[in-house]
């Protein structure tokens, strides 16, 4: 039986978070590689912290993307996100690239080859959710978490809020009745400054505006509780206070804790790697089974073995809220389109450099872009499943 009434708390962080900084540098480098080849092979992490970051990783594609383009594209990633300061410059710290070629046994079992269809680039369990607490059906707390710190971070660059750093965390939690959320039981706001002198109710001031504009009307109340830079002041941020790696934000990166995740992360993977695309088309098939009025929410696994096409299974989970069986669902969704990685890859358009703009913010719950970005938010599939379904 559901409860009545309960809270959920999801967390965000910004771009300037060391592990999100790790994250942008993977995926940049990725989009590197799908510039020159669509079919490129990459999977690069990256490391942060004082004034040093390192490059390691696996690649099959153009030789023009090499150390040096690598290590520039890490600087211009560090530069844009607004690091000039002592302890992490985007021009002062010190860049290493440990990138080899890809493991031809890795190869082997990813190649189309007599006959054979390209496999998955790995074994694995992929997740995706969709629910209809928002216009974008996502989780409101992970949505409106994000939504608070892309405020922030879009008036630091605009240049119209000079005094925050780009470190910066959110986190909220909501109140549910019925289902429902309907109002927020305490915020957490921890951000970077520039000015050591600035008091924790000083930066609740700067930041007070941004929060309550990226929330619904009537959520903030009197019994809102609020914790702004709780700790003091935070002037140290980004890898020089803390280091940072890719893929440690898997969380932030989906539903905020709401559904279950996968063993993988997303950044620095291209397309073949099933941990991103298929958790990219699970996501768009439970956005488009809630779009279709098919459940007020929706969970979906895939699963795959490394080197086999066909996935192995795909599971729905819609919380008892379907309008049909979850069996009636599975059922058209394996009609609706191709579930290999290559089906994926070319329903969704996932070769292309698309991938360092996921990096922050979340890979869901954005706006579908002209050039093919975020094309797993799209709602297209909506006909073909309600054709199957009847």
């Amino acid at each position: 039986m559901a409860r009545k009434e309960y809270l959920f708390t999801s967390e965000s962080v910004s771009e300037g978070h060391p592990d999100k900084i790790c994250d942008r540098i993977s995926d940049a480098i990725v989009d590197e590689f799908l510039k020159v080849d669509p079919y490129a092979r990459c999977a690069v992490e990256t490391m942060a912290t004082t004034n040093k970051v390192v490059l390691a990783g696996e690649v099959r594609g153009p030789a023009e993307v090499d150390g040096h383009l690598m290590e520039k594209t890490a600087r211009r990633v560090i530069k844009d996100i607004g690091y000039a300061q002592d302890g992490f410059h985007w021009e002062k710290a010190s860049i290493d690239v440990y990138v080899h070629e890809q493991s031809v046994d890795i190869a082997q079992g990813v190649d189309e080859a007599d006959g054979k269809d390209e496999g998955a680039g790995d074994q694995g369990i992929m997740f995706g959710y969709a629910v209809n607490e928002t216009e974008e059906l996502m989780p409101a707390p992970i949505h409106y978490a994000h939504k608070i710190l892309r405020l922030i971070s879009e008036a630091r660059h605009d240049g119209s809020e000079t005094r925050l750093g780009p470190d910066a965390k959110s986190q909220l939690t909501l109140r549910y009745i019925d289902g429902k959320p309907v109002d927020v039981r305490s915020v957490v706001l921890s951000t970077q400054h520039y000015d050591a002198s600035l008091s924790s109710s000083d930066i609740r001031d700067i930041v007070a505006p941004y929060i309550a504009k990226a929330l619904p009307d009537g959520w903030l109340t009197d019994e809102t509780e609020w914790h702004v830079n709780p700790t003091g002041k935070f002037v140290i941020g980004g890898p020089d206070g803390d280091a940072g790696l890719t893929g440690r934000k898997i969380i932030v990166d989906t539903y905020g804790g709401a559904a279950p995740h996968g063993g993988g992360a997303f950044s620095g993977k291209d397309p073949t790697k099933v941990d991103r695309s298929a958790a990219y088309v699970a996501r768009y098939l439970a956005k488009n089974v809630v779009a279709a009025g098919y459940a007020d929410r929706c969970s979906i696994q895939l699963a795959y073995a490394i080197g086999v096409a066909k996935p192995l299974s795909l599971y729905v989970d819609t919380y008892g809220t379907g309008t049909v069986r979850d069996s009636v669902i599975e059922a058209a969704l394996w009609d609706s389109m191709s579930l290999t990685p290559r089906g994926i890859r070319t329903h969704l358009g996932l070769n292309k450099p698309i991938y360092e703009r996921t990096a922050a913010y979340g890979h869901f719950g954005r706006q579908p872009t002209d050039d093919g970005g975020f094309s797993w938010e799209k709602i297209d599939l909506v006909n073909k499943i309600q054709a199957s379904i009847g």
